[in-house]
């Protein structure tokens, strides 16, 4: 859980105001092809990013001077891609092994391998001159690294998934000069969830579970908690309605994998299931779908009523929170309606 994060986002708005403040800077070249910025101009950006040890970091607050319409952009956080792309940019450099088919197409033609989403290929990066480096989840930690090389700028979440889009597609909207398509998406995205609530209010009970292998484990909304991690579990009952089958799953589940008992005990209206190796490329382990094929979960109301959705593994595990992903995300809950 974060420390030192400032409580009291502004609003659960999607359409939250992120303050960006134009300045003037000093010679340089920027890429005007997504606007009319001058070369050499800016804006100030303010976030929280990771320092001290990886496995307890503190966050600190920082303002970072961003170059507007930059040629040159290092992309670690795969959800930044897909928004960055999104609104007519492109990345010469990203941990190209994690760039999911459907987003290569944000990817410059020469585009260079940065890393992993967890650590940084600092001697190719540096030998790039980026202009810009965005980090944000994984990557959060490398920050301090990067930062010595060019600006960089941590786009971890910061409060609820809605808020979090809305400041990062607000954010990148003015580092492409596209202001007006970030705004555009942000009330599609907005009427899209809505849309996708309103199907939910209407199924009943749900259970979003994770399949590792042939474990599986119950996830829980994110009661308030946005870290990284939380804001992934509670992506079903948070952002898309789902009312949770258990009140307190984490105290229903003493935070440990479940058993297929556990489902049929409880037993939900619909089960909502990420295969995580399918999400990873790992390859020991049954899928999911053979996981939960067996005499127990098929008792269960989810199984008879053919209502286990399998929710796409790199949109919902790896991706979530751009615009192209959310958009998928959207459309797997509307299907239920179908």
């Amino acid at each position: 859980m974060r420390r030192s994060v400032k409580s009291g986002v502004a609003t659960a708005s999607i359409t939250l105001t992120v303050a960006l403040i134009l300045t003037a800077c000093g010679s340089g070249t920027a890429n005007n092809t997504n606007g009319d910025a001058a070369a050499g101009e800016t804006f100030e950006f303010t976030f929280e990013y990771a320092s001290g040890p990886d496995d307890d970091p503190v966050y600190q607050e920082t303002t970072v001077e961003v170059p507007k319409n930059p040629a040159n952009v290092v992309i670690f956080d795969i959800a930044t891609l897909d928004t960055f792309g999104s609104l007519g940019g492109e990345a010469a450099g990203a941990p190209l092994e994690w760039v999911p088919d459907y987003l290569q197409q944000y990817l410059a033609d020469d585009a260079y391998d940065a890393g992993t989403l967890f650590e940084a290929d600092l001697l190719t990066i540096e030998a790039n001159q980026p202009d810009l480096i965005l980090i944000g989840g994984r990557s959060s930690t490398l920050y301090q690294e990067l930062s010595q090389i060019a600006p960089t700028v941590d786009l971890t979440s910061q409060g609820s998934f809605e808020e979090t889009m809305a400041r990062n597609v607000t954010f990148l909207g003015e580092v492409l000069g596209a202001e007006d398509a970030a705004a555009t998406a942000l009330d599609e995205l907005t009427a899209g969830i809505e849309e996708a609530r309103q199907v939910t209010a209407g199924i009943g009970t749900g259970l979003s579970v994770i399949v590792s292998g042939d474990r599986i484990s119950a996830l829980k909304p994110s009661n308030g908690d946005y870290s990284d991690r939380n804001l992934r579990t509670g992506l079903v009952y948070d952002v898309f309605g789902v009312t949770p089958v258990v009140t307190d799953i984490e105290a229903a589940t003493h935070g440990e994998p479940i058993s297929f008992e556990f489902l049929l005990e409880h037993d939900p209206d619909y089960l909502f299931v990420t295969d995580r190796n399918a999400a990873t490329g790992e390859a020991n382990g049954d899928s999911a779908r053979v996981v939960l094929d067996n005499p127990i979960v098929r008792q269960t109301t989810a199984h008879r009523e053919n209502q286990i959705v399998y929710l796409d593994p790199t949109a919902w595990y790896i991706v979530f929170g751009g615009i192209t992903t959310t958009q998928i995300m959207i459309d797997q809950i509307l299907e239920i309606a179908a």
